[in-house]
Parts: structure tokens; sequence; C-alpha cells
């Protein structure tokens, strides 16, 4: 089992939840102020950034290794779109270690939100 940082799509409610559906949902959480978190079209991108870094909001689930690997999938890392790297959270949840997507294409003309994703 591996403990996963969400906050967009896969989210309880959210369009890709199904994914996470057999899944152990942990907590509620936020990451240390580190993001940014931008529209894309119908999903969040979260990028590392030094200008105006917030604490992004979002919840941890421990998943087993088929639901990691179809997140993976859906993430594009294949292609290259996103990786997923330990994400350090806020307290009272600083000692959970858990992993998380980062976007990685350009963000340039995509709207800057806030610290949560709908």
């Amino acid at each position: 089992m591996k403990r996963i940082f969400v906050y967009g799509t896969l989210k309880r409610g959210g369009v890709n939840h199904h994914l996470m559906a057999a899944q152990s949902f942990v907590t509620e959480a936020r990451t240390e102020p580190h993001y940014a978190l931008y529209d894309l079209g119908g999903f969040p991108g979260m990028v590392q950034t030094s200008d105006e870094p917030l604490s992004i909001r979002g919840e941890v689930w421990e998943v087993d290794a088929e639901a990691l690997r179809q997140l993976d999938e859906l993430e594009g890392l294949a292609v290259g779109e996103y990786r997923r790297v330990v994400i350090p959270l806020a307290s009272p949840h600083h000692d959970v270690e858990v992993e998380g997507y980062e976007y990685l294409l350009d963000v340039s003309g995509a709207s800057r939100l806030g610290d949560v994703w709908l």
C-alpha cells in the first residue's frame, strides 16, 4: 500500500474518484506551502513554485499496486504530463509520508487557482 495525496478529480465527488472507490481514505490534508494550482480545463495541475506559493488542500488515500498503476496511467506519467513525487504535508500531518502528482507541462495562459480545486 502507498499513501497518495490527491487534489483534483480523484477526490471524493470528483469525476475520476471511481478509481479510488476500493481504496482507503485516510484524511483531509494540506501540503506545505510550496505549490501553485492551475485550472487546466476540467482538471487541475499542481506545480512547485517560489512565486507566492500556497498550501494546497486535498485528501490522503492508501492505494494498492493496481490502483497506483491506474492512477499513473490516468496522470500521464509515461508521456511526461505529471510525475509522482514525495509531497510534504503541513501540520498536523507533517509526519505522514505521501506521494502526489506534480504537473510538468507549460501552465502559461492557464488560470491560477487558490488553494483548492472545486
